[in-house]
Formats: structure tokens, C-alpha cells, sequence
């Protein structure tokens, strides 16, 4: 796989960007930063600075939705109008947030329209947390004993579901019906330790060979394994936080990668000046485009 250079898209000072998602019907990236409750809106093409909404709590993904977008905040799953105007309907609660304090933190939907979401423990330390899906109005447990939820991401030809746990530093495949959302048993596909990187795994996506690109965070690198689970990129940021990518442009062949800075005393801030920001290199294979989610609940006025 050729070089690229990795080159700064948007000059930003986010806590913890998260989840960048390109819809091709609006040439549009979305993406959060989590702590701050933030989530962005921006046309690459326009020249224009991105709208960003505040969303009131920590917000740990997004996912495109046929009338909007869903938010995943802390204490629930959300459907928002677009454009952006303040509308927004809660469509289920999150069943950890009053138990246990754990919010959700990454999905991603499938072809069949169900939104995948994840959670992570409070204490970001012990297996609490859980993998849900939420189709019909309902949201469906599906995998617990989980610390850190994250890495989700689906292979082109629909047979596979990837997910890992942070904590373990391992990739996690799942066979998968896109028919029916049933998983088969887990298997691990890459493990960190193995392949001597460092960091951990974060936020993911698939091109459309196949090919898993994922976020090390703590380790300043994105990289890439194919689809049977080689290294065959790697690529260096100038920052030590990068923390999901997703593909995007009129041709899905530009790579966002969003960053924190959350972790980083006043020396490492000084170190890595540009983390924070929202950064881009541009690939030789494109992505996916990003499913739409369903659900016909109805939208009220935000309260």
C-alpha cells in the first residue's frame, strides 16, 4: 500500500473527538467530541466552517439516519432533524447510565438498518459494560462483560462484524447475518501484542476491499490489516491521541481521522500542538458508504 500524507483538514483543540461519519447524500462529515457534549457538522467543499450543535451531555457517537441523524448520548439513544435545528426525539434510554454510570460510546449501523452501539465502564477499568443493537423501537443486548466498547465496523461482503475491547488491545470478529443481526461465536482476529504496536484500539472503518483501518490511540498511528488480518499500513499523526477514522469525499477516498487531547499534561500539549484537531490523507481504495438507520418514531419539539 502507497504512502500518504496525513495532512491537517481542521485546525481544532477537541477533548475527545470521536465517531467521524461522511453521508454521501449530503457530502456532509459529522462527527462529536464526547466530553464536550459537541457534535460537528461540515462540507469540506463549501470552504465554510463547521456548525457545531450543543447537545447538552457527553455524547459518544452518531449514526445516519433516513431523517436525520441518531446521537448516542450518555443517558440515551436520541434522533435528530437536519439540517441541525434543535429537534429531537428520545427513542430509548441507555440501561447502564443510572445503574452503573456508563455511557455509550461507539457504533455504527448495519446494512439491515439496525444501530449497533456500544458502552464503556465508568471507571474505564473493569468488564461493565455491554454491545447492544437497536432495531424497532427496542434495544437488544447482545454481548456483555465488556470495558470499552469500540471498533466497530462491518466487512463489505456482510459476512463479518468487527468489534473490539480496548482493554485487551485484541480485534474481535464476529460471523454475522445482516438478515437476521445473529453473531456467531468470536474469534480474535489481531492482537496488538503480537504485532509489537502500541496503543490501543479505537474507533474503525472497512474500505471496500475489505481492508480494517483503525485508530491506535495512545500509540499516534493509524493503521490498517487486511482481511485476513495482516499489518499492511501504518501511519504515523502528529499527535499521540487519534481516536476513529472514517472515509469520506465525493470519492470515499479521503481518510478523516479525528484526535483528543484529553490525557495530555501541559509537556505533551506543548509536544503535540496540533492534537486536537481533525486531520485527513488520501487513500488508494475507497470506503463504504455509511448505511442509513430506520425508525419511525416521531419528532417533537426539543425540551
Amino acid at each position: 500500500m502507497t504512502e500518504s500524507t496525513i495532512r491537517v483538514a481542521l485546525d481544532l483543540d477537541m477533548s475527545l473527538g470521536e465517531s467521524p461519519l461522511w453521508s454521501v447524500r449530503h457530502q456532509t462529515l459529522y462527527w462529536v467530541d464526547i466530553n464536550r457534549g459537541r457534535l460537528y457538522a461540515w462540507r469540506p467543499q463549501s470552504g465554510d466552517a463547521p456548525t457545531v450543535v450543543e447537545l447538552g451531555e457527553k455524547v459518544g457517537c452518531i449514526a445516519l439516519h433516513r431523517d436525520g441523524l441518531l446521537a448516542a448520548k450518555a443517558s440515551g439513544i436520541d434522533r435528530l432533524t437536519l439540517p441541525l435545528d434543535g429537534r429531537y426525539e428520545r427513542l430509548v434510554d441507555n440501561p447502564e447510565w443510572q445503574a452503573r454510570g456508563n455511557r455509550f460510546n461507539d457504533g455504527r449501523c448495519d446494512a439491515s438498518g439496525r444501530f449497533w452501539v456500544g458502552t464503556i465502564d465508568a471507571d474505564e477499568t473493569q468488564a461493565t459494560a455491554a454491545l447492544y443493537h437497536l432495531e424497532n423501537g427496542a434495544l437488544h443486548p447482545r454481548r456483555s462483560g465488556i470495558g470499552i466498547a469500540n471498533g466497530l465496523a462491518f466487512s463489505p461482503d456482510r459476512r463479518w462484524l468487527y468489534h473490539t475491547d480496548s482493554l485487551t488491545r485484541r480485534i474481535q470478529r464476529y460471523p454475522f447475518d445482516v438478515e437476521s443481526g445473529d453473531l456467531g461465536s468470536p474469534e480474535t482476529w489481531v492482537d496488538l501484542e503480537a504485532h509489537g504496536l502500541p496503543g490501543v484500539p479505537d474507533g474503525a472503518a472497512v474500505d471496500s476491499d475489505g481492508n480494517y483501518w483503525s485508530a491506535l490511540y495512545g500509540g499516534g498511528r493509524i493503521v490498517c490489516f487486511s482481511p485476513q488480518g495482516r499489518l499492511i499500513a501504518s501511519h504515523e499523526l502528529p499527535c499521540l491521541h487519534p481516536t476513529m477514522v472514517a472515509f469520506g469525499g465525493a470519492d470515499l477516498r479521503t481518510l478523516y481521522i479525528t484526535t483528543a487531547t484529553q490525557h495530555l499534561d501541559d509537556e505533551a500539549r506543548q509536544r503535540w500542538p496540533l492534537a486536537g484537531s481533525l486531520f485527513s490523507m488520501t487513500v488508494p481504495t475507497p470506503g463504504q458508504s455509511e448505511p442509513e438507520c430506520a425508525s419511525s418514531a416521531p419528532l417533537t419539539d426539543a425540551t
